[in-house]
């Protein structure tokens, strides 16, 4: 017997989606060499967690809306990790002209 969300959709298709998006982005840390790839790959990871998170608030039926919630923080915690790492990855292109992460030497010790 398969439990079912919103509109008869089985939640191993979400998870199944967020396994999919999470995968990309941990591919996509591994192979990108330009700092904005990498702060984008985080982004998919994240999102991959959000659908989780929502898929899991609805089925479980959890008080309210708290899947939606957390979902809200990962979101505002991407919003904030966007904004840094793209004031580090200015500052670093400003620097040295480029923003291939292999290359970077600025942050070494």
């Amino acid at each position: 017997m398969s439990h079912s969300l919103a509109y008869g959709i089985p939640i191993s298709w979400f998870l199944t989606v967020g396994a999919m998006l999470f995968c990309i982005g941990l591919f996509g840390m591994m192979v990108r060499r330009s700092a904005i790839g990498m702060l984008l790959s985080i982004e998919l990871m994240l999102n991959a967690a959000n659908i989780n998170l929502v898929a899991f608030g609805s089925y479980l039926k959890l008080p309210s809306i708290a899947g939606q919630v957390f979902a809200i923080f990962v979101i505002t915690l991407a919003a904030a990790e966007a904004a840094v790492g793209l004031a580090i990855v200015i500052n670093i292109y400003r620097n040295e002209q480029h923003i291939d992460a292999d290359k970077i030497s600025v942050m070494k010790m």
